[in-house]
């Protein structure tokens, strides 16, 4: 018997009746007639604890969980096929809690999603164009600054890696192009589409849409 089920509160009703009205083991009608009261009010008991749970995102489930994300971040932050609850709130809290307005958001925004970290360039940021005496140099590291650009960055971001396809070798290699083998994989034509995460394009100018700073323009590449 746990608190709010129908055994509890056929016990709860029973200790509420007068006492001296039945007697010892001659209430079976009363305890059948609290039994149905007691199915009544434990399915309110249980509606009640898991409406409860729906009022914060620590503890909100099902459909309530994707209506908290509705609220609190638009369609921004749909719910991955087949994902978990725990697995879905933990991305809501982190959406919601994630620094924007600056270029260490927009970095762990695109690595947190991707996997990979993008590459920043700034032109009015020397630390990203090179000044003289410092270790940049043409073709090895730094880039061209300008102040006729400012507020605006330059974003290189980076597909997630593919894990190419189960059982099936890459081009080139034994059990690949040259010819498939038992427990060495196969030859096979994969179309891209079973080469692809579940991020697509789309996610990536999103995630820099949501952490990008007020008035700044971004101009957005993505590389794989």
């Amino acid at each position: 018997m746990a608190i709010g089920d129908q055994a509890d509160i056929v016990s709860r009703l029973q200790q509420l009746s007068p006492v001296g009205w039945f007697e010892a083991g001659y209430a079976t009608i009363r305890d059948a007639l609290l039994a149905g009261v007691a199915n009544g009010l434990s399915f309110i008991y249980s509606l009640l604890a898991y409406v409860r749970l729906q009022t914060r995102i620590s503890t909100a489930t099902d459909g309530f969980l994707d209506m908290i994300a509705g609220d609190f971040l638009g369609d921004g932050l749909p719910r991955k096929a087949n994902q978990t609850d725990a697995s879905y709130r933990a991305r809501i809290i982190a959406a919601i809690f994630r620094e924007r307005g600056t270029r260490k958001a927009i970095i762990a925004v695109l690595t947190q999603l991707t996997g990979r970290a993008p590459v920043v360039f700034e032109p009015l940021r020397p630390k990203d164009t090179g000044a003289y005496g410092l270790a940049y140099g043409y073709g090895s590291g730094g880039g061209y600054g300008t102040l006729l650009l400012p507020f605006q960055a330059f974003v290189t971001a980076f597909r997630p890696s593919g894990g190419g396809v189960a059982n099936v070798a890459p081009y080139g290699v034994p059990g690949g192009s040259v010819g498939g083998g038992y427990g060495v994989g196969s030859m096979e034509q994969v179309p891209l589409a079973s080469m692809q995460g579940q991020v697509t394009d789309a996610d990536i100018f999103n995630a820099i849409e949501s952490v990008r700073p007020a008035g700044y323009t971004i101009w957005a590449r993505i590389s794989s």
